[in-house]
């Protein structure tokens, strides 16, 4: 999702602000299917948005047959449709967009490249040079990988490790996200050199009554340096439970406010880094060290390395069709980030791989016959409220994308109804389970669900429902979606 995570197993809110969002469990018992004409469903759909709990809301609905194959005329047929041209927050449903015009624009085999190039060489050792492009898969794993690659060149003495974090221009963190977003591990920076996601994770867990919360590091060295400022408190049984995780941007103290039931499970948090470059330097160096590999000195470099250097190890990121698998189907906000900078990154005279990402985005689906005018994005992965997508904008990009040579890449990047991704949960034991491949997305008071729908007894489906300004409970909302996605699994030709 764009933000806040739901936890369905009890009443419990983890956020970086007071406005906490949690989504509702989807239906989970099996259901008998009646069946419903498609001259019924727009009907069906209306009486829901018109209930009266719903009167403050803002509803964009479109719902369509699959276009049949590009060598076909035959337009599709929309069965439903509310506000479908206006312009709404879509949430996670953005990163629709920005995977479409990535596919489009670099194909499904695009890979990212971290180099290591040799600078110089000394009476004392090599000095290297570490150049990241933005991969956001980049783990302890990869680094390891680099400092094998180091060893078998005989390399046992590094004079100096020199970062390089120049290739992505320009904004590493939207300057539009909310103060409490760019805190949280979900809105960590999009930088050049990523280490294990740019975030921090951690676990916080009950203590005895009265007590505070205990925090747990991920990684014996991930607290190091660090100050905890911990105002938890471990409460009974029956109380209600809150938590607020958020950091000092001027010093590491991380701040720790609410309570957690006594006994209850441990619950997992994450925090973004502030200075990626010099984590992945340090962490690099540490690996280097564990491999045999002295380093004498590290530094960031001033300016960018030449590239054409002799480069002595490299590691390349999963492809593309991997990346966009973990952008949609996880809902991961830095993977569509970096992806919009790859995109943003193929215009060599960008000062912003932001921009040039959002301007190459609006040209590929261009190409695709989406007007321009359907949509306003300002990042690629929904976390900003000034995202704007009309759900026509949605419908049209899964229906070209549907007929594209990426068809089947795109489609199994989405989660699936009961089975994978963010739809794991949702949808058990009901008619959609296993039939829907869709993208989720909330924020306060949005809740959002895209994506191709095969009935049983009917033709394929592609829909966009979106949900804007909800003044009631967002559990009725989604809700709300169910039932639609229920009507739609009871349609038969009649």
């Amino acid at each position: 999702m764009a933000r806040r995570q739901s936890f369905r197993s009890r009443s419990l809110f983890i956020a970086f602000s007071l406005l906490i969002v949690q989504l509702p469990s989807r239906p989970a018992t099996a259901q008998a299917v009646p069946q419903l004409c498609p001259a019924q469903l727009g009907d069906r759909v209306a009486a829901i948005v018109n209930r009266s709990e719903f009167a403050r809301l803002r509803w964009g609905i479109l719902i369509q047959t699959q276009s049949p194959l590009q060598s076909s005329n035959q337009p599709p047929t929309t069965l439903a449709a509310h506000d479908a041209e206006r312009y709404f927050i879509p949430a996670s449903n953005a990163k629709l967009l920005t995977t479409a015009a990535a596919l489009t624009q670099l194909g499904s085999e695009f890979r990212i490249r971290t180099s290591i190039y040799q600078v110089d060489a000394t009476a004392s050792g090599v000095v290297l040079a570490i150049v990241g492009r933005g991969d956001p898969s980049v783990s302890d794993a990869e680094l390891r990988q680099l400092a094998q690659q180091l060893s078998d060149r005989g390399i046992t003495t590094i004079d100096q490790l020199i970062a390089d974090d120049h290739y992505i221009r320009g904004e590493t963190a939207n300057p539009t996200w909310e103060w409490e977003d760019i805190q949280a591990g979900y809105g960590a920076p999009a930088s050049s050199l990523i280490l294990n996601q740019n975030r921090i994770n951690l676990t916080l867990v009950p203590q005895a009554v009265g007590q505070p919360l205990r925090v747990e590091w991920a990684t014996p060295t991930a607290g190091q340096g660090w100050q905890i400022d911990n105002q938890s408190q471990t409460v009974e049984a029956t109380a209600p439970e809150f938590l607020q995780v958020g950091r000092d941007f001027s010093r590491p103290v991380l701040v720790v406010r609410g309570q957690l039931r006594v006994n209850a499970a441990p619950e997992p948090v994450a925090i973004a880094v502030t200075q990626p470059s010099q984590i992945f330097l340090d962490r690099f160096r540490q690996i280097l060290t564990a491999q045999q590999i002295r380093v004498h000195q590290v530094a960031i470099a001033p300016t960018a390395v030449s590239a054409n250097l002799p480069e002595v190890a490299a590691i390349e990121s999963p492809d593309l069709a991997s990346l966009i698998q973990v952008a949609n189907q996880r809902s991961n906000n830095l993977y569509a980030e970096a992806i919009l900078r790859s995109l943003g990154a193929t215009n060599p005279d960008a000062t912003s791989h932001l921009d040039a990402g959002l301007a190459a985005l609006t040209l590929a689906l261009t190409r695709l016959n989406i007007s321009p005018n359907s949509y306003h994005l300002v990042d690629g992965s929904g976390l900003s409220r000034r995202d704007l997508v009309s759900p026509t904008a949605l419908v049209q990009t899964l229906q070209a994308m549907a007929r594209s040579p990426y068809a089947a890449v795109f489609r199994e990047s989405l989660a699936i109804a009961g089975e994978s991704g963010t739809l794991r949960n949702s949808f058990r034991n009901t008619p959609i389970q296993g039939r829907l491949r869709g993208k989720t997305g909330s924020l306060t008071g949005v809740t959002t669900l895209s994506g191709y729908f095969d009935p049983a007894h009917y033709s394929p489906l592609v829909f966009s429902i979106l949900v804007n300004q909800a003044n009631t409970a967002i559990d009725d909302a989604t809700a709300a979606i169910d039932e639609i996605l229920l009507l739609m699994a009871q349609l038969q030709d009649c």
